[in-house]
Protein backbone atom coordinates (compact mmCIF):
# COMPACT_ATOMS: atom_id res chain seq x y z
CA UNK A 1 0.00 0.00 0.00
CA UNK A 2 1.26 3.38 -1.35
CA UNK A 3 2.22 5.47 1.79
CA UNK A 4 0.99 8.97 0.26
CA UNK A 5 -2.80 7.86 1.22
CA UNK A 6 -1.46 6.23 4.34
CA UNK A 7 -4.03 7.58 7.28
CA UNK A 8 -0.94 6.65 9.61
CA UNK A 9 1.99 8.19 7.84
CA UNK A 10 3.37 11.62 8.19
CA UNK A 11 5.25 13.95 6.05
CA UNK A 12 8.94 14.26 6.20
CA UNK A 13 11.86 16.45 4.62
CA UNK A 14 14.89 13.88 3.70
CA UNK A 15 18.54 15.37 3.77
CA UNK A 16 21.75 13.73 2.62
CA UNK A 17 24.94 14.58 4.48
CA UNK A 18 27.82 15.44 1.91
CA UNK A 19 30.29 12.11 1.08
CA UNK A 20 33.27 14.84 0.66
CA UNK A 21 32.67 17.70 2.97
CA UNK A 22 31.02 16.40 6.73
CA UNK A 23 31.23 20.02 7.53
CA UNK A 24 28.76 20.63 4.45
CA UNK A 25 25.31 21.23 4.88
CA UNK A 26 23.25 18.45 4.08
CA UNK A 27 21.81 18.41 0.79
CA UNK A 28 18.11 18.12 0.99
CA UNK A 29 16.57 15.73 -1.33
CA UNK A 30 12.97 16.46 -0.84
CA UNK A 31 9.74 15.26 0.52
CA UNK A 32 8.61 12.14 1.83
CA UNK A 33 6.04 10.03 3.67
CA UNK A 34 7.40 8.01 6.60
CA UNK A 35 4.93 5.49 8.33
CA UNK A 36 7.23 4.26 11.91
CA UNK A 37 5.73 1.14 12.49
CA UNK A 38 7.21 0.78 16.10
CA UNK A 39 10.20 -0.37 17.99
CA UNK A 40 13.01 -1.85 16.51
CA UNK A 41 13.37 -5.60 17.98
CA UNK A 42 17.02 -7.35 17.21
CA UNK A 43 16.07 -11.14 15.91
CA UNK A 44 15.70 -13.32 18.50
CA UNK A 45 19.07 -15.74 16.86
CA UNK A 46 21.28 -12.95 17.85
CA UNK A 47 23.29 -13.22 20.67
CA UNK A 48 24.47 -10.81 22.86
CA UNK A 49 27.75 -9.57 20.67
CA UNK A 50 25.57 -8.88 17.52
CA UNK A 51 23.25 -7.01 19.92
CA UNK A 52 26.01 -5.12 20.93
CA UNK A 53 27.77 -4.52 17.47
CA UNK A 54 24.37 -3.27 16.00
CA UNK A 55 23.01 -0.76 18.60
CA UNK A 56 27.16 0.24 18.84
CA UNK A 57 26.65 1.93 22.94
CA UNK A 58 23.31 3.46 21.44
CA UNK A 59 20.04 2.96 23.65
CA UNK A 60 17.94 0.32 22.04
CA UNK A 61 15.23 2.38 23.04
CA UNK A 62 15.92 5.05 19.95
CA UNK A 63 15.53 2.50 17.11
CA UNK A 64 12.29 2.21 15.34
CA UNK A 65 11.38 0.58 11.83
CA UNK A 66 10.39 2.71 9.37
CA UNK A 67 8.75 2.71 5.65
CA UNK A 68 9.41 5.78 3.75
CA UNK A 69 8.11 6.88 0.53
CA UNK A 70 9.01 9.94 -1.77
CA UNK A 71 6.22 12.34 -3.01
CA UNK A 72 7.88 12.30 -6.30
CA UNK A 73 6.81 10.08 -9.00
CA UNK A 74 9.60 7.22 -10.00
CA UNK A 75 10.21 9.03 -13.67
CA UNK A 76 10.81 12.38 -12.20
CA UNK A 77 13.74 13.92 -11.84
CA UNK A 78 12.71 14.50 -8.12
CA UNK A 79 12.41 10.79 -6.94
CA UNK A 80 15.21 9.53 -4.61
CA UNK A 81 15.12 6.12 -2.33
CA UNK A 82 16.45 7.10 1.20
CA UNK A 83 20.03 5.26 2.49
CA UNK A 84 21.50 4.71 5.15
CA UNK A 85 23.06 7.66 6.55
CA UNK A 86 20.49 10.21 5.60
CA UNK A 87 18.74 12.25 7.87
CA UNK A 88 15.15 12.24 8.33
CA UNK A 89 12.94 15.27 9.76
CA UNK A 90 9.53 14.27 10.46
CA UNK A 91 6.65 16.83 10.89
CA UNK A 92 4.67 15.73 13.93
CA UNK A 93 1.85 18.63 14.34
CA UNK A 94 4.17 21.69 15.42
CA UNK A 95 7.21 19.22 16.52
CA UNK A 96 9.98 18.33 14.39
CA UNK A 97 11.69 14.83 15.26
CA UNK A 98 14.91 14.05 13.57
CA UNK A 99 16.12 10.25 12.63
CA UNK A 100 19.10 9.14 11.24
CA UNK A 101 18.44 6.33 8.25
CA UNK A 102 20.62 3.68 10.02
CA UNK A 103 19.82 0.48 8.07
CA UNK A 104 17.61 -0.65 5.09
CA UNK A 105 16.27 -4.55 4.10
CA UNK A 106 13.80 -3.91 0.86
CA UNK A 107 11.39 -1.90 1.56
CA UNK A 108 11.87 -0.83 5.84
CA UNK A 109 14.43 1.22 7.62
CA UNK A 110 16.12 0.77 11.03
CA UNK A 111 15.92 4.74 12.34
CA UNK A 112 17.66 6.45 14.82
CA UNK A 113 15.97 8.94 16.81
CA UNK A 114 18.20 11.77 17.41
CA UNK A 115 16.88 12.69 21.42
CA UNK A 116 19.12 16.19 21.32
CA UNK A 117 16.20 17.92 20.29
CA UNK A 118 14.25 17.22 23.01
Amino acid sequence: MSLKKHTDALDCTVYRPDENDPDAEELELGDARILIEGAFEAPAEWDAVEREEYFDDSDPALFFNARIECEAKADSGEYFVAEPGDYVAVVRGLKVEMYYVYDRADASYVLIRDDQLD
